[in-house]
């Protein structure tokens, strides 16, 4: 199966509000030029200097996503470009994203991530870290960034109930702070779901969706 043929079919099982993020971490440009080829225009990758590698390769039309843990000390390399950033968990990240996005004269757009699975592994914010944050002096005083909505990811299990629990719970949370609206605040995103798991996690309310092995194929 080629990139192309694997995406299109990926977009035809799609709702036409769920946007697609390709996750072109570790691909070659090669694949991710496939890809463009066919039409996607937002990539998802992992590690801030992979990224900007790429691009500074690639079309200047494409969107892209930072879906990996970031590190404050690298914001700066991506605030020029990255359209979305998935993974940001604390106050201390979005005030940096803030100031690097000042100095680029931009708002950058960030999800909110939040730790649904059961692993210690996961990165994220409590549902009361969660509140504490968005009500907070210091996060309204952030004029250049926007909070689009929260992203999530599931336990890696078999165990399909569990990952429905999760996601569930997701955006029983997403429902509960919609009426936190500041003007860097617009909720309209659930990032959550993967290649294993995306057709459940959009019947529980995703909007956004990362997609890597199914479209580039495995490692």
């Amino acid at each position: 199966m080629s990139i192309q043929s694997n995406l299109n079919t990926i977009k035809e099982s799609l709702p036409e509000h769920v946007t697609l993020v390709a996750v072109s971490k570790t691909k070659p440009v090669s694949d991710l030029l496939q890809a463009y080829e066919a039409g996607q225009r937002i990539f998802g990758e992992n590690k801030i200097q992979e990224m900007t590698e790429k691009w500074e390769q690639m079309p200047k039309d494409i969107q892209w996503h930072m879906i990996g843990h970031v590190q404050s000390n690298k914001v700066k390399f991506m605030a020029p470009f990255v359209s979305l950033i998935h993974g940001v968990d604390s106050l201390k990240l979005l005030q940096e994203i803030n100031k690097q996005a000042l100095k680029n004269n931009r708002t950058i757009d960030c999800l909110l991530q939040i730790y649904i699975a059961e692993e210690e592994s996961k990165f994220g914010l409590d549902e009361n870290e969660l509140n504490e944050l968005l009500t907070s002096v210091e996060f309204k005083e952030l004029k250049n960034i926007r909070i689009l909505g929260l992203m999530g990811m599931a336990t890696f299990t078999e165990n399909q109930n569990q990952i429905k629990k999760e996601f569930t719970h997701l955006k029983s949370i997403f429902d509960s702070i919609q009426t936190l609206k500041t003007e860097n605040c617009e909720l309209n995103t659930i990032s959550m779901g993967m290649s294993g798991d995306y057709q459940l996690a959009i019947e529980c309310g995703s909007t956004m969706v990362r997609i890597g092995s199914s479209i580039f194929g495995g490692r």
